[in-house]
């Protein structure tokens, strides 16, 4: 595994919810990243408790995610350690309610 590929290894081991998306969280730099910021705030997610990684500061994580997950584009959300997806499939979960359960912001959601 390559020292990248360490890196965003670490980081979705050691976060609950990790999106990887151009800008930050507070000032989203791509349409697909501020639609996951609001999916997860419409998920009763705190913004301030999502970790973030803007891939524009970072080339190697920019490429690298997309092997890492072997998934082509950016924004990319991962709840604790699992790859969910980016912003198309997060609002299809959230529209069913699935993404809310593997947040686990619904009242007696479990995780096995």
């Amino acid at each position: 595994m390559s020292d990248v590929q360490q890196r965003i290894d670490q980081l979705v081991k050691n976060n609950d919810v990790l999106l990887f998306m151009k800008g930050s969280a507070s000032f989203p730099m791509c349409g697909f990243s501020g639609r996951a910021i609001q999916i997860l705030k419409a998920c009763g997610v705190d913004p301030k408790a999502v970790a973030t990684v803007n891939v524009l500061e970072d080339d190697e994580v920019r490429q690298g995610i997309k092997e890492y997950s072997n998934w082509p584009t950016i924004p990319q959300l991962y709840v604790r350690g699992e790859f969910i997806g980016g912003s198309d499939i997060m609002m299809e979960m959230y529209q069913s309610g699935e993404l809310q359960q593997v947040l686990g912001s619904n009242a007696g959601a479990a995780q096995g």
